[in-house]
């Protein structure tokens, strides 16, 4: 009876709101090309979905909890000396806010996790051959069409020079986009891999994909997902998998890593290795996790460690990589432009105003007045909100991350509906999360139109399918 309902369900959602995804799922692959056509068609999307599904966004919890921090931020703005540059802020956030909240709706099935990760895979592709031709062919354009249709300033050489950046404004923001599109990736490529070893084992052992469905479909529909037995649309995928897709995945993730060794960015390269870890240990890989942690271990070492030692690690690093952590290769740096000194100067404005702040985009004003130098943000998310808007507002907001992560990875771990193979693809998806969060720990990315965006459609297909699965577990607690 409840399999039953179910499917009328999903049926329905289906036939209602495929064309509205199918959109959003184009504008995500023109975004990186064309912010502005992007933005407008998700725009719309979300303008839709707002529409139609009026009554159940404003019955989740959370979503009232956005709402009222959107008040508080209100009136944050309202209290800043500088109202204008204040008010203008609010739109990194107020916009992604309301996108949020409709793509959370929209998104509420494991196929549409994939297909999400599938464009978002393709659409880095032309964005890294853009960037590798940048830095090592001296590639440059200043194409201008209808002003922000199409923008693209590519200068040779990358920005900062010597650090490929492609499209993007800096190199620091596309290592950020790299490594979200990256573990998204290799979550997808674990996923075609494993399939592809099970199709062989299949043929190795004679079992059809036919006799396969139809042993599972012996077992009565009320038990629950064996684990020995793939589900039977797991079945299907396999049956008609291809080596094809795997090999794609493979030249991007490669192509994707390499990119982001060449942004030299010290935040992209440790969060790449956190999310290389993290697959291994969710595998059971051990071997790869003493590996990887032997390789960082020895690149910390020859970073780190007292000269004597140092010196003999540095004879197999390249100092490359641990020129650029110990900050060797960029020596005499400025005090104002070190991070602790950003950071203290930030958590000392919060301080003086603490409920209110001093409104979005002050710190730049007060911290060129103070070091003289210019500097867009404190980079660091968490000391920036606190710093423009006040302890209230900023613990809110990730009060609600938080919420929406420990959710999450609940969800993962006792959901009874989750096969084996939706889990991985929705653990890459609060990977990508997790990492967004330490990114933001030495960096503000809500300042890039498309990566902000990106974070926050992630988010909202995390909390869909978490909204989703939590009302399935409530129906099969309380059937009646």
């Amino acid at each position: 009876m409840l399999g039953a309902s179910l499917n009328k369900v999903f049926d329905y959602f289906k036939s209602r709101w495929q064309s509205a995804w199918n959109y959003s799922l184009w504008a995500l692959l023109i975004f990186p090309l064309s912010p502005l056509v992007g933005a407008v068609t998700i725009g719309f999307v979300s303008l839709i979905t707002w529409l139609k599904q009026s009554r159940k966004i404003s019955r989740r919890p959370l979503n009232w909890g956005f709402a009222l921090l959107s008040v508080l931020l209100i009136v944050s703005a309202g209290f800043a000396d500088d109202k204008t540059a204040a008010f203008l802020g609010l739109f990194n956030l107020l916009p992604f806010f309301l996108l949020f909240v409709a793509h959370s709706a929209l998104i509420q099935t494991f196929t549409q996790l994939r297909q999400m990760a599938w464009v978002l895979v393709i659409g880095s592709m032309p964005l890294v051959i853009i960037g590798l031709g940048q830095l090592f062919l001296g590639w440059s354009l200043n194409l201008e069409i209808l002003w922000v249709v199409l923008n693209w300033i590519i200068v040779p050489g990358g920005n900062p020079p010597g650090r490929i950046a492609s499209v993007f404004l800096h190199a620091n923001t596309f290592a950020a986009y790299l490594v979200i599109v990256f573990t998204i990736g290799l979550g997808l490529w674990l996923e075609n891999y494993q399939q592809l070893r099970f199709k062989r084992r299949q043929c190795g052992l004679g079992v059809s994909p036919s006799r396969a469905t139809a042993v599972k479909q012996s077992f009565p529909p009320h038990l629950p997902h064996l684990p020995h037995l793939p589900s039977t649309d797991a079945i299907n995928r396999v049956s008609s998998h291809s080596p094809l897709p795997l090999l794609f995945l493979t030249v991007a993730m490669i192509t994707n890593f390499i990119a982001l060794i060449f942004t030299n960015s010290r935040n992209g390269w440790a969060i790449a290795i956190f999310a290389c870890l993290a697959y291994a240990l969710y595998q059971g890989w051990r071997i790869l996790v003493g590996g990887v942690a032997a390789i960082v271990s020895s690149v910390l070492l020859a970073a780190f460690a007292p000269s004597p030692v140092a010196q003999i690690f540095r004879q197999y690093v390249p100092a490359f990589f641990w020129a650029r952590l110990n900050d060797d290769m960029y020596p005499d740096r400025p005090i104002a432009l070190m991070r602790k000194t950003q950071w203290q100067f930030a958590w000392s404005l919060a301080q003086e105003h603490p409920w209110t702040g001093w409104g979005l985009r002050s710190f730049s004003t007060f911290y060129k007045a103070q070091m003289h130098t210019r500097l867009g943000h404190p980079h660091n998310l968490f000391l920036m909100l606190s710093a423009e808007t006040g302890f209230p507002s900023t613990l809110l907001f990730f009060g609600l991350l938080a919420w929406i992560l420990i959710t999450g990875v609940q969800l993962l771990r006792k959901s009874k509906y989750i096969n084996k193979e939706d889990r991985l693809i929705f653990f890459s998806y609060l990977l990508a999360f997790g990492e967004w969060v330490l990114l933001n720990t030495v960096d503000v990315t809500i300042f890039d139109f498309r990566l902000n965006a990106f974070s926050w459609l992630i988010l909202a297909a995390i909390c869909g399918v978490i909204h989703r699965y939590n009302e399935l577990d409530k129906l099969a607690s309380h059937p009646n």
